[in-house]
């Protein structure tokens, strides 16, 4: 069985998922696991070693079930605007294949079983960070912010740091300013990863009349924006080693990737003044990917140098 999308006016054609794998997708498995790759190395940093391994996956799972139902819930409030996106507009919530009510309290499921299992096998600090995650995300993020600034993605982008203020309160139960540090880096390094990701879609958030940077601001003032956060990032991330006493792995290494990271950024720069047409600026959102994995497993490493 075969349909159109009509709602986004592409004309392409559409084949239903399996209803498992819809609501899978509502839960965007891929934003997950990029959570979860600061979450690990962050509990690790946090026991100075190994973690107990029932904790890690107690939290891997809690923090799993929080994150898939805020961007479910994400999903539901976004299905007008998903549906003109061509790179969304095959989510289940935007072709209609799962209806409305089901999606929100598929979310709300999600989100309060989070609540549920966090409080009962990690900690209360755990399930209440997590919560005011998801809190941020749906109503701060997706409600308030993604409609109405182009500085949505700086401060929205704050529910993506929480897996690390979660990860470290699952180990200690306890907050101090490794775990701040920690993140500011995935705050800093959130706009610098997602505006080339909107400069690539820059006419689809146009038409959605969402008020990304790239719509609101030329390529040029886009790329600076883009290297003062990745040099901030870099300054943050470099804190690190004297708070969380981190050794010459973690330092060589956050130098090492952070100019590499810098570098980019000044590439994407030179190539908005030799060609607005020719930006290439995918090559710097997987690179950013790249940079924030690589950065978070030497951290989960570091504990093993020392």
């Amino acid at each position: 069985m075969s349909a159109t999308i009509s709602s986004s006016g592409l004309d392409t054609p559409f084949v239903p998922m399996p209803t498992w794998r819809a609501y899978l997708a509502l839960t965007k498995p891929r934003i997950i696991e990029l959570l979860l790759v600061t979450t690990i190395p962050t509990m690790f940093l946090a026991a100075g070693g190994f973690p107990k391994l029932t904790l890690v996956l107690w939290t891997l799972f809690g923090g799993s079930l929080a994150a898939a139902g805020a961007n479910t819930l994400n999903c539901y409030l976004d299905r007008d605007i998903d549906a003109i996106m061509e790179r969304t507009a095959h989510r289940p919530s935007a072709t209609g294949q799962i209806a409305p009510a089901k999606i929100v309290i598929f979310g709300l499921i999600l989100s309060f079983a989070s609540f549920i299992v966090l409080g009962l096998t990690v900690n209360r600090l755990s399930a209440f960070l997590a919560t005011v995650a998801i809190l941020f995300y749906v109503v701060g993020y997706t409600m308030l912010l993604k409609r109405r600034t182009s500085q949505n993605i700086v401060w929205g982008g704050a529910a993506g740091c929480m897996p690390v203020l979660i990860g470290w309160s699952a180990v200690t139960n306890s907050l101090n300013w490794v775990p701040v540090i920690l993140f500011l880096i995935v705050f800093f390094w959130t706009p610098p990863h997602y505006w080339p990701l909107s400069l690539r879609y820059k006419d689809e958030y146009a038409a959605a009349n969402i008020p990304m940077l790239p719509v609101e601001q030329s390529p040029a003032v886009v790329a600076k924006q883009i290297v003062w956060y990745g040099v901030a990032m870099v300054a943050i991330s470099l804190m690190l080693i004297p708070v969380a006493q981190m050794s010459w792995l973690y330092s060589v290494t956050a130098v090492i990737v952070g100019i590499w990271f810098i570098n980019e950024s000044l590439q994407l720069q030179k190539r908005v003044k030799r060609d607005v047409n020719d930006l290439a600026p995918m090559r710097l959102f997987h690179l950013s990917i790249s940079y924030l994995s690589i950065l978070f497993l030497v951290i989960g490493i570091d504990p093993f140098i020392g």
